[in-house]
């Protein structure tokens, strides 16, 4: 079973985190929602709380895949973490899938992940420091998976889908939530 930790702060866009756990649940991967607030209650950006699976501090094994929600403050938040960075460098060196939606892939430009690389965001939320910006809802650069928005949380998710479990998994997965 795939692991994918999605990583939660407070003012995280609820819409991009839950659906990214909730159709990665449906394709029988493990999706673990990791708190980085130190209490597992976190609330989204509109207010919506939801209560974390684990607390940073008890992740304690590799990941297939790593994922941040977009969303603000959380993005903020995401970029302040010190501990996800370096799980983020790890996972990086050793090439393992990142994903970003929204105002995250910011974090992942903060940290060199998306120089010369293809990527996507909110409006305005990369800049000078990724390769090449581009419009379409999800964009995928060798192991580092970007994407734009609430808009586009859908998508996102059968791609992380698609990238794990295969292109049959993530159309079962649209197809049962009636999406294709």
């Amino acid at each position: 079973m795939s692991l994918v930790y999605v990583f939660l702060a407070d003012g995280f866009e609820e819409v991009e985190g839950l659906t990214a756990v909730d159709l990665l649940r449906r394709a029988e991967c493990q999706a673990i929602m990791v708190s980085i607030t130190g209490s597992r209650t976190i609330t989204g950006s509109h207010g919506i709380r939801v209560e974390a699976d684990m607390l940073f501090d008890e992740v304690d094994q590799e990941a297939e895949m790593l994922v941040l929600p977009g969303g603000m403050p959380g993005t903020l938040h995401l970029k302040e973490h010190e501990g996800l960075a370096a799980l983020l460098r790890s996972q990086y060196d050793h090439k393992g899938w990142i994903a970003a939606i929204c105002a995250a892939p910011s974090v992942l430009e903060g940290l060199g992940f998306l120089k010369d690389r293809q990527a996507t965001s909110y409006p305005g939320s990369i800049g000078e420091a990724t390769g090449t910006y581009m419009e379409q809802p999800v964009v995928v650069d060798e192991h580092v998976i970007t994407s734009r928005g609430v808009g586009t949380a859908i998508p996102f998710a059968l791609k992380l889908i698609e990238l794990l479990k295969g292109g049959e998994m993530s159309d079962k997965i649209a197809s049962s939530i009636i999406f294709r």
